[in-house]
């Protein structure tokens, strides 16, 4: 940490590397659940390498993401120390609570909804940035069509392409061909959600006069971000891991490349032009793809449903949390400076 900061500032920004751990913990099934469940690799050694290319994102990929959450949900203005606290606990929370369920969810979307709450109880909906709100919202439900959309293309490419050849072989080459697939997604999977924390963290400095709107993000602010997030994913949610590469469809090291793949393409775009989508509607869309490539019956569509329902709570639940622990700390008198 640099020189200048409050011991409070601090803990703050522990808070924040906390929720990004939890994000991690959550979300390790976008990046793992597809290659444990074929077998490829076991749980550990899957967990390690989608930790390691989590972190080394911030290598690689431009930091676009993290600008749009610090300052492209609510006027930064407003932002206080204690507002940003509101807006942690509250995606954290719910982080939790839904890993406990194995329900895999969007953390990026905790933290979105938490932000519009924790905004509005500050200082009412004209503090709201609806350019930002809707191009979240709209990827809500455009984010899984397209990784569906990317990953049944390439699917029906590559089982073409692959349709005489024994399934030893393929199972064999796939097995391989995977390592490679599920390292590119676990990078996109870093770039885009460590930057979601990362923009928090720059919204919190700005509140407290030790950034302006216009600095850059400090690199040790994003290298924190993609640590503490990489640590998460090492950790595993092994139940929302179980949930999403066997309770969606069966998967071969086949399946999961073409959905890993279909999907990586996808994060890496979002990424270059700085849109925050759900790396958990990604992955899921692309496996629901997959699935359906080869019969629309393989896949599991009232498990499906159950976790869309997830996603669809999590915002509004999200925002009422944000709202209800900020008006608590105002009726509380509690302040952080």
């Amino acid at each position: 940490m640099p020189d200048g900061l409050s011991t409070v500032v601090i803990l703050l920004i522990f808070v924040a590397l906390f929720f990004d751990f939890v994000n991690g913990w959550n979300d390790a099934a976008n990046s793992i659940a597809t290659v444990v469940s074929t077998k490829v690799l076991t749980p550990v050694k899957a967990v390690s390498l989608a930790a390691f290319m989590n972190f080394i994102a911030f290598l690689v990929m431009p930091h676009a993401i993290a600008k749009t959450v610090g300052k492209g949900i609510v006027d930064v203005s407003i932002v206080t120390p204690t507002m940003i606290l509101a807006v942690l606990i509250s995606a954290i929370f719910w982080g939790m609570f839904m890993t406990h369920y194995g329900m895999p969810i969007s953390m990026s979307h905790t933290l979105i909804g938490s932000l519009i709450g924790a905004g509005i109880a500050k200082a009412g909906f004209d503090v709201l940035i609806m350019s930002g709100i809707i191009k979240v919202l709209i990827f809500i439900v455009i984010a899984p069509v397209l990784a569906f959309a990317f990953a049944s293309l390439f699917a029906v490419t590559l089982f073409r392409a692959i349709r005489n050849l024994r399934p030893s072989f393929i199972n064999r080459v796939f097995g391989k061909l995977q390592l490679v697939s599920v390292s590119w997604y676990s990078l996109g999977h870093g770039s885009n959600d460590a930057l979601k924390t990362a923009g928090i963290i720059f919204a919190l400095l700005i509140s407290v006069g030790y950034l302006n709107p216009a600095d850059d993000i400090p690199s040790w602010v994003i290298l924190a971000s993609f640590s503490s997030m990489g640590l998460g994913t090492l950790l595993g949610g092994w139940k929302v891991i179980k949930t999403m590469g066997m309770r969606i469809t069966k998967l071969r090291p086949v399946d999961g490349f073409a959905a890993e793949t279909g999907g990586g393409i996808l994060l890496m775009l979002t990424s270059i032009f700085g849109i925050p989508v759900s790396t958990t509607h990604v992955i899921a869309g692309s496996i629901m793809g997959v699935g359906a490539v080869k019969r629309m019956s393989s896949v599991r569509w009232g498990q499906t449903r159950t976790i869309a329902g997830a996603w669809i709570l999590t915002i509004p639940a999200t925002t009422a949390g944000g709202y209800i622990l900020f008006k608590i700390f105002l009726l509380l008198n509690f302040s952080i400076t």
